[in-house]
């Protein structure tokens, strides 16, 4: 009963979601405010009969209603209860419905708390946020419905796939999807404004904080995936390129730019039609990356789907959003002159730099992704598009967005000195050279790589800190310092947290060490300056697995340091074989093994091993760009309603 009361929610919610998208924004266009009214209450109620219909799924779930399809596809009465929680997300059609979740809670964000927004763009902003619930409302329901019903239930399920039974991708698609799905806003404040004519100061104002609010989430959410990705799946890497990956990454690329481009649409009124498209864009590759996960064109670790009408279902949306924004794009091209000048030395160029190196490293990032793709149907040749390609080509962007960082953070508007602002930054270019050149001398591999991000990710974090201190001025800087706005502690906060990644993921890829033995028990092997030994492996059962376990044992010269617990997990249930590896985390390195199979003449265990130098702090560095987002994000301009006599937008008439 409970799942027949999801399914009648959700299929209520889409008709609310249908008149949400019509009526406010026919009563918009005609100045009817008891029309455009409508648009509040039913973006509430949309959002919680969405959370309804979640919630009647996520019981089915963690009940083991085996007469639902979808659970006993993915799920299995002896999983334990946090994965069956999470098994609610963990697939196709119940991701779907945690994503159209998630745009009906952004559109009741903006009924509930955009009450500073004039009333004919919060019709509009709703009435297309509302649009674009319906497109995956009808995908939900007519493609994907995750409450379709067996004839004959099974006495128990196929389980869920044993890589998504983690606690850290058990959190990993919801702060994704935020991310993702956050984006959404942005695209309906582009479309509202577009169709109004008028885009100024205050609508990049507005739009900012949704803006912030989606890089944020994504943020969290490729950090988390990258973690996860470190400690579960048994290689030791943190990022491999895959298009999942990527499919994430290229509108955090859009995003970052796009928070950038409206910060000069808001101080300058220039750079509207870029900031537009961006806001579209930046969507846009949301969208291109829900159809990479569940098209099946393209191959994943972790995608979600293998079915191509699903695939062109989603790409029929992509082009119906896409096509119509950028064709309305198109036609208020006259509303979106630029009204300020600036000279070639100014922040205003700066942050034209800044974009420009973001939106060129996603085009390599899409390019590389879809590349196999292009090529087996017009060229017929299959291929594939790996790391180094994307290092060879990506690098170059993200060392010339490093060194820009300092420099752009401290041009004034309009037009700057060149040597006010390199006089400063000269001591803190020096430091981050002779840093490299220390390195360099230090008799470690002979790598250019880590000097070059050492130098790179100094230069960030210091030119962050200069940045803060600078505005300050010469007197009491200390009590200065705590009254700056919040805004400017979270854009030198989430750049230092820039150049710490820089570095880490420069000097792991430089000074990792990498192992692999065929250790006998009681027997030590020597990797990296530490001594590890197989002391013991055993058998153990777990609640739906067996694993085989390792006990290895970390010296460092007299002293034990560390007793890692390596595994390799059999589910019997889904036939799948993990790798658990055993790291010892510390700040500076961490010490990571991996148990193998045994050998056939009962000489050992195979033992993978790997010091990684920095690698928490690839993670640190992510946390502290999230957390300047969210200082950003609590700046009380963000919070205070624009005055009246900056709006230029009109009242409805009574």
């Amino acid at each position: 009963m409970i799942v027949e009361f999801g399914h009648f929610a959700l299929v209520l919610a889409f008709v609310i979601a249908i008149v949400q998208a019509i009526v406010p924004l026919i009563g918009a266009q005609r100045r009817w405010s008891g029309w455009m009214a409508v648009a509040e209450p039913a973006a509430g109620a949309q959002f919680l009969l969405t959370a309804i219909a979640f919630a009647a799924l996520m019981w089915a779930f963690v009940t083991s209603d085996f007469s639902v399809r979808l659970v006993t596809l993915n799920s299995h009465s002896a999983k334990p209860l946090i994965y069956k929680i999470t098994g609610t997300w963990g697939n196709h059609e119940g991701s779907m419905l945690l994503w159209v979740m998630i745009v009906a809670l952004y559109g009741a964000l903006v009924a509930w708390f955009g009450t500073n927004l004039p009333p004919l763009l919060r019709a509009r902003v709703l009435a297309v946020q509302a649009a674009i619930a319906v497109a995956f409302f009808s995908f939900i329901i007519f493609t994907s419905n995750p409450f379709l019903r067996l004839e004959l239930p099974p006495l128990n399920g196929q389980d869920l796939n044993p890589l998504l039974q983690d606690v850290g991708l058990a959190i990993h698609p919801p702060f994704l999807y935020l991310g993702y799905v956050g984006l959404s806003m942005s695209f309906s404040f582009a479309v509202a404004a577009l169709i109004e004519g008028r885009i100024d100061a205050a609508w990049a104002r507005w739009v900012r904080p949704w803006t912030l609010a989606a890089w944020i989430f994504l943020t969290i959410g490729i950090g988390l995936g990258s973690w996860w990705a470190y400690y579960e799946l048994g290689w030791g890497g943190f990022w491999f390129w895959d298009p999942v990956e990527n499919a994430s990454f290229m509108p955090w690329l859009l995003s970052a730019a796009l928070l950038h481009s409206a910060i000069v649409v808001e101080k300058r009124e220039i750079l509207k039609t870029w900031t537009i498209l961006l806001a579209i864009l930046a969507f846009g590759f949301s969208l291109i990356g829900t159809f990479i996960v569940r098209s099946g064109l393209l191959t994943s670790v972790h995608a979600f789907a293998n079915d191509p009408e699903r695939g062109l279902y989603i790409l029929a949306i992509i082009f119906v959003f896409m096509g119509g924004a950028l064709i309305l794009f198109a036609c208020r091209a006259s509303a979106m002159e630029a009204r300020g000048v600036f000279g070639a030395f100014s922040r205003e160029t700066a942050l034209i730099s800044n974009n420009i190196l973001l939106a060129g490293s996603c085009f390599v990032v899409f390019v590389g992704t879809l590349w196999p793709l292009i090529s087996e149907m017009f060229f017929d040749r299959k291929l594939s598009v790996g790391p180094p390609f994307f290092d060879t080509a990506f690098t170059p962007f993200m060392v010339l967005l490093g060194l820009l960082l300092p420099v752009g953070a401290m041009i004034p508007w309009k037009r700057g000195h060149i040597g006010r602002v390199i006089r400063p930054l000269r001591w803190i270019f020096v430091a981050a050279l002779a840093l490299a050149v220390v390195l360099w001398i230090i008799p470690t591999q002979r790598s250019v790589l880590a000097p070059l991000g050492a130098a790179i990710g100094a230069w960030v974090c210091l030119g962050a800190i200069l940045d803060i201190v600078s505005r300050t001025g010469k007197k009491d800087r200390v009590s200065r310092l705590f009254r700056l706005p919040r805004a400017d502690w979270g854009k030198a906060v989430a750049h230092f947290g820039t150049g710490v990644v820089f570095f880490a993921i420069c000097a792991l890829v430089a000074w990792q060490e990498e192992h692999i033995q065929v250790a006998e028990i009681g027997k030590p092997f020597e990797v990296g300056g530490f001594t590890l030994t197989l002391e013991d492996v055993n058998q153990v059962q777990g609640p739906n697995y067996s694993s085989t376990k390792g006990f290895v044992s970390v010296r460092r010269g007299e002293y034990e340091i560390a007793q890692l617990r390596p595994e390799k997990r059999v589910y019997p249930v889904a036939q799948m074989t993990t790798t658990e590896a055993a790291i010892d985390y510390r700040v500076f390195r961490d010490v990571y093994v991996v148990i193998g199979d045994r050998q056939t003449d009962d000489s050992g265990w195979v033992i993978r091993a790997y010091i990684k130098p920095f690698a928490n702090w690839i993670w640190a560095g992510c946390i502290l760009m999230a957390l300047g987002g969210l200082l950003s994000m609590s700046d009380r301009r963000f919070r205070v309603a624009v005055g009246e006599k900056k709006l230029p937008y009109g009242m409805p008439a009574e």
